[in-house]
């Protein structure tokens, strides 16, 4: 038998340990290809969108060559561990160190190729249907299929290398180990699991200044604390908090001595200290896949929301520019030749700001006839007179009016005789001038005049104007990315930006609902596209880490489990025990990755005015724990399988 035969032998009669690490690596494999080809294909660049979602696949080839070079480290660096009885006997037998090496990387490099080979077979099968659906999901024109020769080159290469790289890194792990260390294998007695009362609190205080930081301004620099201590913080958690929980626990006789409990809460703290760094990668990286998909989808209902809570089609503001005339007879114009029915609404305005802890809120003021005449075009009630300096706040449904509102007074730093009397706070769910504008304080006619004359002597800036487009025909739905609605608003948008970038003169501004939905969507369709291969990856990646963890220690819980089913202990009190050590080493990242995205989505969206997450939160958990469950159950059933068969 040659040395090639012999390092195939090893792996097909170690299929059951291999299977798990060659499909995710293929699998890896196959969605790097489907991003090449995506990102070469001849059209990408000729089309709208086409070069910025090219450039969002590559960054997310990166991300999965990145993370398939650690994950392939780690996986045959534990294969390697596990197989040190194996490397141990080859050595007594008359193997050379020099030999042993070339088996490792034979072995490594045959399922590196196979995986290659495997990967881009189904990555081109899949081609065409892998174009297709991205195509429609960004919203952009259909990409014809093509033979991806540069695209099989590139993955082919790099994934080559990678292997290449790593199998001869890990030979490392072999050679510095003497022969009688790898003849006790795995079977070397294990020392009681200790944690460190010191680290267990640096554990929770890095863990509290994470929970600070992300609540700080957003900013790089918090985002960055928040993420290092966070990341600390969970390493600690498993290699030291998580064993000192499992020592508390055992400190209750009557809760230990029930039933199995002894066996499984003894075997966990042994578990979870053997397995913390693999748990440790796992809740990280479902962590990460968990606040990326709530975040888009989070952004596409807030997008949404938006659209509908915005009354009007066209927002078009003049700051005193000299081209208002023009503009809105343009706007007019256009509308008019598509044969469209509006009403326009001119809208003298003011904008000042309220100081709340040293920090200025800005705020919009409207006299209340104007605002009477535009609530029948919100679906809104009109408000009787106000007297003095009584006013109305209208704001969003999601904002703190306390922040602006101090019993019942609300004072504006840049008028004088500035404070008002609130005489009630209104939250509509269609907002005046959209869903992210400012708040809005209503104020009696004449009190307006007077600010506005006010203004015009002390800061002109402080006055505006807006021009506000009702389009009936456009309200109530969702637009299309090839709609009218979309194409004529795009157009006006893209005519006065481009006038306002010549002259560098911004005094004007057209905002239009349907173009900012539409932008808002393709650019989250195109990430959320991108992010399910990933978080695709992240799944099958983590699921991978613990089938192998289970499968290397399978030899030692049949040890244990035979010898105790000698002294009674039954199949069913042994599937119990070993239910329970699954569960928990499958849903304990699970669960961590929940409390992590609800504390790090939570406020990054808030200071974004997205405050709607507990559903996009639920939803992806909620598809995180169903895959979860799923590996769960297939693992479950083989593993007690395996354990059933050595019992007496």
């Amino acid at each position: 038998m040659s040395f090639p035969q012999f390092a195939f032998n090893n792996i097909r009669r170690n299929a059951r340990s291999y299977i798990a690490f060659f499909l995710s690596s293929a699998f890896m494999v196959m969605v790097f290809f489907a991003y090449a080809v995506f990102m070469f294909h001849p059209d990408v660049t000729s089309i709208e969108l086409g070069k910025n979602s090219a450039a969002g696949m590559k960054i997310a080839s990166y991300i999965v060559f990145i993370f398939a070079f650690f994950f392939v480290l780690y996986s045959i660096s534990a294969f390697l561990k596990s197989r040190n009885l194996e490397f141990g006997i080859l050595t007594i037998l008359g193997a050379r160190p020099g030999q042993i090496n070339k088996l490792i990387f034979m072995e490594n490099m045959l399922i590196g190729l196979f995986s290659i080979l495997t990967g881009m077979a189904g990555g081109l099968l899949q081609s065409k249907m892998f174009l297709l659906l991205s195509t429609k999901m960004i919203g952009i024109p259909d990409l014809p299929f093509y033979w991806p020769a540069k695209a099989i080159m590139v993955t082919a290469a790099a994934f080559l290398a990678l292997f290449i790289v790593i199998s001869a890194f890990t030979l490392l792990f072999i050679r510095k180990n003497r022969v009688l260390e790898l003849l006790k294998g795995t079977s070397k007695p294990k020392k009681e699991p200790k944690a460190s009362l010191l680290l267990s609190v640096l554990c929770i205080a890095l863990l509290a200044a994470g929970y600070w930081a992300i609540r700080q301004p957003l900013a790089p620099k918090w985002l960055l604390i928040a993420a290092v201590t966070g990341i600390a913080g969970t390493y600690f958690f498993y290699t030291q908090l998580s064993v000192l929980t499992v020592r508390l626990l055992k400190l209750s006789r009557r809760r230990l001595w029930r039933g199995t409990n002894l066996l499984w809460i003894s075997e966990m703290a042994y578990k979870l200290k053997d397995n913390a760094r693999m748990l440790f990668l796992v809740t990280v990286v479902t962590s990460l896949a968990c606040m990326a998909s709530s975040f888009l989808l989070s952004i596409y209902n807030a997008n949404k929301d938006a659209y509908l809570s915005s009354p009007f089609a066209l927002n078009y503001t003049s700051y005193h520019s000299a081209n208002e005339k023009e503009d809105t007879q343009m706007i007019r114009g256009r509308l008019q030749a598509k044969g469209m029915k509006f009403t326009e609404n001119k809208v003298d305005q003011l904008r000042g700001s309220v100081l709340d802890d040293g920090k200025y809120q800005m705020i919009e003021l409207l006299p209340l006839s104007r605002y009477n005449e535009l609530t029948p075009q919100m679906g809104s009630e009109t408000e009787s007179a106000l007297r003095g300096r009584e006013a109305v706040l209208v704001i969003s449904g999601q904002l703190d009016s306390e922040k602006y509102v101090k019993d019942n007074r609300l004072t504006i730093s840049d008028f004088p005789d500035r404070t008002f009397t609130v005489r009630k706070t209104l939250k509509p769910v269609i907002l005046p001038f959209g869903h992210y504008a400012s708040p809005l304080l209503v104020v009696g006619d004449d009190t307006f005049n007077l600010l506005s004359k006010t203004s015009e002597e002390r800061n002109r800036s402080a006055h505006f104007t807006r021009y506000l487009y009702k389009i009936p025909a456009w309200d109530s739905r969702l637009p299309a990315a090839n709609s009218l609605n979309v194409a004529l608003t795009s157009e006006l948008v893209d005519s006065i930006n481009e006038r306002n970038k010549q002259s560098d003169n911004w005094n004007s501004l057209l905002d239009a609902r349907s173009k900012n939905y539409i932008t808002t969507k393709q650019g989250a369709s195109m990430l959320g596209f991108i992010g399910i291969f990933i978080a695709l990856i992240f799944s099958i990646s983590s699921a991978s880490f613990l089938y192998f963890r289970l499968h290397s220690e399978l030899a030692a819980d049949q040890r244990m489990y035979r010898a105790l089913s000698k002294i009674g202990l039954s199949p069913s009190e042994m599937s119990g025990s070993a239910t329970k050590q699954i569960a928990l080493l499958f849903y304990i990242p699970i669960l961590v990755a929940w409390v992590q995205t609800v504390v790090v989505i939570r406020p990054v969206l808030n200071q974004i005015q997205v405050y709607e997450i507990t559903v996009p939160v639920l939803m992806t958990i909620g598809a995180f724990l169903a895959v979860q469950t799923l590996y769960f159950a297939v693992v479950r059933a083989r593993y007690i399988h395996s354990l059933k068969r050595t019992m007496v």
